[in-house]
């Protein structure tokens, strides 16, 4: 299992609390410089392996490798961890705080403050300083809580329901930072909840569903698998309702809803596997003006009910 192009590698991970199993035999691989998208029901397990990465749990059996290397205590200075629950103490005023944290991290006090400054100048946040935390909003606190976890630039990124508290034009900020920090080489894991998010980041993904993984790899090749051979389709004709009952009769078809400014027939066209898009397309050309013509590609969320509910 063990390959230079994965970052961290959790093989055969069971974790149990009394008799609940939290986490069963669950393996994961995570590619350098990657966002790897954690995924699951509430109760799931993800927030029990992400803290079993962290150390904050230990396993029952299996092994974590982080780098190639089993993980050890020094790795922590490695991981980048921003927990769901927040944990910033509100008394504290915001860089006295972002120091002591940046420090036990590791960091030299001199370095810590300078970088400091290029995070709170890059999020706007520069004036809130030698503001307390219990002064900002949940939003702004949660932009405190992103820089201490990023500033010491760990190989390893891990980001539990990161755009919880942020308003839309913030959580764009912070989404294009993540994106930001994969592209300088980080490699970053992600849980949440939001598919959309899913969608716009993350390169690979697993599911985990009652302890276990049912579903893991790069999101498009399970979009791929996933996929029907089904096309949404916007034709003109010269009688519609015929052209429909002759659809019906050649392939199976429902009906589609998606915003026109015509009359056309809407429906979506399932193909036989041997047949092509192109087949259909050359097909529709002769029967009417085509004005719509879109392969339906299953989103992570319909990916993700559809899996839990077979599983």
């Amino acid at each position: 299992m063990k390959t230079m192009s994965n970052l961290l590698e959790v093989d055969a991970v069971s974790k149990k609390f009394g008799k609940f199993i939290a986490l069963n035999n669950v393996s994961i691989t995570v590619p350098k410089g990657s966002i790897f998208g954690l995924l699951g029901p509430n109760g799931a397990g993800k927030t029990t392996l992400i803290r079993v990465i962290n150390q904050i749990t230990m396993p029952d059996q299996g092994r974590v490798m982080l780098d190639s290397e089993p993980l050890m205590q020094h790795h922590i200075k490695d991981i980048g961890y921003l927990p769901e629950e927040r944990g910033l103490y509100k008394s504290m005023k915001v860089g006295e705080q972002a120091l002591y944290l940046a420090q036990l991290k590791g960091m030299q006090k001199a370095e810590a403050k300078r970088r400091l400054k290029i995070w709170f100048e890059r999020l706007e946040i520069g004036d809130w300083w030698n503001k307390k935390i219990q002064e900002l909003s949940k939003g702004m606190a949660q932009k405190i809580q992103f820089v201490v976890t990023v500033l010491h630039e760990p190989k390893l990124l891990i980001f539990d329901e990161p755009f919880s508290g942020f308003d839309p034009i913030n959580a764009s900020l912070i989404k294009d930072e993540i994106l930001r920090l994969r592209d300088e080489g980080a490699t970053v894991i992600f849980s949440t909840h939001r598919m959309e998010s899913v969608e716009e980041l993350c390169d690979h993904i697993a599911l985990i569903h009652k302890s276990n993984k049912i579903l893991d790899g790069n999101l498009i090749d399970i979009k791929r698998k996933y996929k029907t051979n089904t096309f949404e389709i916007g034709i003109d004709s010269i009688n519609n309702t015929n052209l429909e009952k002759e659809l019906s009769n050649k392939f199976q078809i429902s009906p589609a809803d998606f915003k026109t400014v015509g009359n056309e027939l809407k429906i979506n066209v399932k193909l036989p596997q041997n047949e092509s898009a192109n087949d259909l397309l050359s097909y529709l050309t002769t029967k009417g003006q085509v004005s719509h013509f879109v392969e339906l590609i299953p989103s992570a969320n319909d990916i993700f009910i559809q899996t839990v509910k077979n599983n």
